[in-house]
């Protein structure tokens, strides 16, 4: 019998007593709370932050017999009873700065009353809470677990105004922990982004980032190790019911979904959320994107004419990785920090980081949603039209090929006047990765004349457009430059085309095949 996924369980115990499927994580918790700490942890989205803190607060309460047969369970460990004040930002409100204090006034209140503690509701919320502090610290020294604590900026992104007065809010807030200090065990603050200017990144010198740290690199997350070991069995299960060798599940369940990293050491991850939807399921899909559409960020992309040949294979310093203010985001940043792009690869001598999408669910719908979002083509449709393209090349059609392809730009609305030459670049760019993506080979595209290679089984297309000049002389170059040769051994059918995109009328008009 396979055990039960625990798919959509984030409270501890309730993993444990409905005997749900869960990877052993305790040696890690134990390095961060066999010594007091102030902690600070940034993941994307659905990768398991809250069952970590629901895990803290179970370990912190002294519930040793939920972790019979676990690493910790033999640990050197005392098992205290300490006070926790559990704080979720997913369950305050933060739609306005006044529903922001008083949601967490409230939070307070009731964490008093479960401590047979009346608070005065009347005080400020700072004063509020260092008196919680002060009065559980009388029972033993307190423990802190704030989950999600960005939400209240990150769910007002896109309104500046109400974003900066709950910063603001959260400042004051956080900012007593600094002079509580003696009456506190441990600080874990999670959250997907580390913005500047929340007191505990500016005024807490002694909070331990650990987002980039090799020491907790596999803190969350499930690593190849760990889906060998705890997932064996929905291996097995899966590649049967799928009429596949295990070898050959294990590659393709790696190509989906494998590849978060999150320091230098070559750590990579899978995203809970989408494994056990995959063993629950038994289909590749795109579990973690559907959660969530990235559409402040694509805007924010577009916003900044941002070049999306920097989303691949980009080299950044270990700046990247620091706080961020709310009036000065950049995309590059905020991808990173959301799992839309990860480490790849790390330079130690040049202290530089390589970042690129991580897998094949996330670049495949986020290149997805980037073409809709660009052409206003339906984003259910832009599969549908991608695979026409393909049917098109592997019958050697050409005209259904390019009429498809046009469909693209036909859709980009007429009112917006679009003249500019990068615009059009960029969904060149996309449409062809996504569909190097669909035949599952390598497409190359250099955006400035806008030339790409598809390679097929049996055949490879290499195309050369022109947005100044004509098809003819597209095609030309194609053969001047002999960009055919590197392929002439492969075997397969070389077929040239030249194209010509129009900026008046927005479309690709001309091609010609030799």
């Amino acid at each position: 019998m396979l055990k039960p996924l625990p798919i959509g369980i984030q409270t501890y115990s309730d993993l444990i007593a409905g005997g749900f499927l869960y990877i052993d994580k305790t040696e890690y918790i134990y390095n961060m709370i066999k010594h007091k700490g102030y902690y600070f942890l940034s993941r994307p989205r659905r990768f398991g932050k809250s069952l970590l803190i629901s895990t803290l607060d179970a370990v912190f309460s002294g519930k040793k017999e939920l972790f019979k047969g676990l690493w910790i369970e033999k640990a050197e460990y005392d098992w205290q009873k300490y006070p926790v004040i559990r704080l979720d930002f997913t369950k305050i409100e933060s739609h306005s700065a006044k529903a922001l204090s008083q949601s967490l006034i409230d939070t307070l209140i009731k964490t008093g009353k479960a401590h047979n503690m009346e608070l005065d509701p009347t005080k400020g919320i700072k004063y509020i809470f260092a008196d919680l502090i002060e009065r559980l610290a009388s029972e033993n020294k307190v423990v802190i677990l704030a989950d999600e604590y960005d939400k209240p900026i990150m769910d007002n992104i896109t309104k500046l105004k109400t974003a900066k007065e709950n910063r603001e809010i959260l400042k004051s807030f956080f900012g007593i922990l600094k002079g509580l200090d003696e009456h506190i065990r441990f600080v874990l603050l999670t959250g997907v982004t580390k913005f500047s200017r929340v007191s505990i990144f500016s005024d807490l010198n002694n909070l331990n980032d650990i987002s980039v740290s090799e020491k907790y690199a596999g803190l969350l997350g499930c690593t190849q190790v760990e889906l060998e070991h705890y997932f064996s069995e929905y291996i097995t299960d899966l590649a049967q019911k799928k009429n596949e060798q295990e070898t050959v599940m294990k590659d393709r369940v790696m190509r989906w979904y494998n590849g978060y990293r999150f320091s230098r050491h070559n750590i990579r991850l899978y995203n809970p959320f989408s494994l056990l939807l995959l063993f629950e399921h038994g289909d590749f899909k795109n579990y973690w994107f559907e959660t969530g559409t990235p559409t402040f960020l694509v805007n924010l992309i577009k916003e900044k004419n941002y070049d999306l040949k920097n989303f691949e294979y980009e080299k950044v310093s270990e700046l990247i990785f620091s706080s961020y203010e709310i009036e000065q985001l950049e995309p590059l940043s905020l991808l990173l920090q959301t799992g839309y792009l990860s480490i790849s690869d790390y330079n130690e001598k040049k202290m530089q980081y390589t970042l690129s999408y991580p897998n094949y669910e996330v670049k495949q719908s986020f290149l997805s949603y980037l073409a809709a979002s660009y052409s206003n083509v339906e984003t259910m449709k832009v599969d549908s039209y991608l695979w026409n393209c393909v049917d098109a090349l592997e019958d050697n059609n050409p005209e259904e090929f390019f009429e498809t392809l046009k469909v693209f730009f036909a859709n980009i609305n007429y009112e917006l006047h679009i003249k500019n030459e990068k615009y059009y670049q960029t969904i060149f760019y996309v449409i062809f990765k996504l569909l190097g993506l669909k035949v599952q080979t390598e497409v190359s595209s250099n955006i400035g004349r806008i030339d790409a290679v598809i390679e097929l089984a049996d055949k490879i297309y290499i195309f050369e457009f022109k947005i100044k000049d004509t098809a003819q002389n597209a095609l030309k170059q194609i053969k001047a430059n002999k960009y055919y040769q590197k392929y002439l051994r492969q075997n397969k059918d070389i077929i040239c085309i030249g194209a010509k995109f129009d900026m008046d009328s927005r479309n690709i008009v001309e091609w010609v095949v030799g």
